[in-house]
């Protein structure tokens, strides 16, 4: 597009904006905070808005919605980047970051958040009071993006998704309205925001609950690399008989800071260090030698547990000897086996459409990897390829979504995500 269409365009736009109330700054292209603020953490999501919006208030978010109706431009939304997987090419890329206010109430045990806030800033907030929030594995991550997703976390089998503790969202709807979705306002839009990401508007604050967790004993071991079969295997048998409280993935890694390729376990155990030493020594003693890491008990705030590229992702229901003899026999991929179940598989009446809670297993591999059986089913916080949105729900949420979608943005203006198509 040349500077001579761009330039009207942009202008009506920017009428638009400020007449609808916007009074947050602006960036265009050529400015020096355009491509810094166009950025997304994906390296492969090179966006080229033509404009960037930086919101100061809910009034806002309001007002860029109304402008983009008005002027028939695409809208994207970004608070961290980390969700932003669709460029907004030619469109008003609406920056939320600057909206981080987080508010306790510790006697409800609840947290409100606004749409910018990240992880770290609930987490600090919330262990002054003894309480924990249901947080990613990045003090980093935004907490809007990634609960709408579902949200899976290290207390996730003792107290379910982060989407399934939701009680009440603010949402500017795609016809600019702001309405309250919560389990007696707009039941339906309040089901399907939590998994079915920012399909049916865009969150301008976000209630959910807390939990009483200070402590937990956590941290990650490293063993020999040659024990990764057994120790598969192992975990295999092991892993249906551990209490919900006791959270693990087995990884096929290297030692941090060397080239050298180990095993290593990741743990979470919500309760004391000697029980959860007791539970683990099934699993270790398969292990061999340790080679490096330590468990430790610590607040919760401060476990970093960390994460792996999703390049390959696939939910298991067993964990079968073939994908055990392929998963081994990678040499140049990091591995995560995660295990799944508790809480996550068993929702009480009424909770989201967060895909495919009965799985026992999700595999990640941070490459693709030819040959490797798979279910075809994904999970949205997780999803490279947007376009496959439709994999991360069984058919029934996904017609049910659907519904929704029709109900609340039938010309499908929120696009420019996982989309769920009306």
């Amino acid at each position: 597009m040349t500077t001579q269409t761009v330039v009207p365009v942009a202008s009506d736009v920017v009428a638009g904006l400020l007449g609808a109330g916007f009074n947050g700054a602006l960036w265009f292209p050529g400015d020096v905070e355009y491509d810094e603020q166009r950025r997304s953490v994906i390296p492969s999501v090179d966006s080229r808005p033509l404009l960037v919006a930086e919101a100061q208030g809910r009034t806002d978010v309001q007002a860029a919605v109304r402008a983009a109706r008005e002027y028939g431009v695409p809208l994207a939304v970004q608070a961290t980047g980390h969700g932003t997987r669709v460029p907004a090419d030619g469109g008003i890329l609406l920056k939320t970051t600057q909206l981080t206010a987080v508010l306790i109430d510790p006697e409800r045990r609840i947290a409100k958040v606004a749409p910018g806030a990240r992880w770290g800033a609930v987490l600090d907030a919330a262990r002054q009071f003894g309480l924990a929030p249901l947080s990613g594995s990045h003090r980093d991550v935004g907490v809007s993006g990634y609960t709408l997703g579902g949200g899976v976390g290290w207390l996730a089998r003792k107290y379910g998704f982060a989407a399934d503790s939701v009680i009440r969202a603010e949402i500017v709807t795609a016809d600019g309205r702001f309405v309250t979705a919560s389990a007696e306002q707009h039941p339906d839009l309040f089901w399907a925001i939590r998994g079915g990401t920012g399909n049916f508007g865009i969150v301008t604050s976000l209630e959910f609950r807390l939990y009483p967790v200070r402590q937990v004993h956590a941290g990650v071991v490293y063993y020999g690399i040659d024990r990764a079969a057994a120790i598969l295997r192992r975990y295999r048998d092991w892993s249906t008989t551990i209490p919900n409280e006791l959270s693990t993935a087995v990884l096929l890694t290297r030692v941090p800071g060397t080239e050298q390729r180990a095993v290593a376990i990741k743990v979470m155990y919500a309760g004391a260090s000697d029980l959860a030493e007791h539970l683990l020594k099934p699993l270790f003693e398969v292990a061999g030698p340790r080679l490096a890491g330590e468990l430790q008990t610590i607040e919760y705030a401060d476990a970093a547990m960390g994460g792996t590229p999703a390049r390959h992702l696939d939910f298991l229901d067993t964990l079968t000897d073939e994908v055990i003899d392929v998963v081994t026999g990678l040499e140049d991929a990091t591995v995560e086996l995660r295990h799944w179940g508790g809480a996550m598989a068993h929702p009480a009446p009424g909770a989201g459409p967060v895909g495919h809670r009965a799985a026992t297993y999700s595999l990640i591999i941070d490459r693709e990897v030819a040959g490797l059986p798979s279910s075809g089913r994904t999970f949205v916080n997780f999803l490279g390829d947007p376009s496959r949105a439709d994999t991360a729900y069984d058919a029934k949420d996904l017609e049910r979504l659907r519904q929704v979608k029709r109900a609340y943005d039938p010309a499908n203006f929120f696009h420019l995500n996982a989309n769920i198509r009306p």
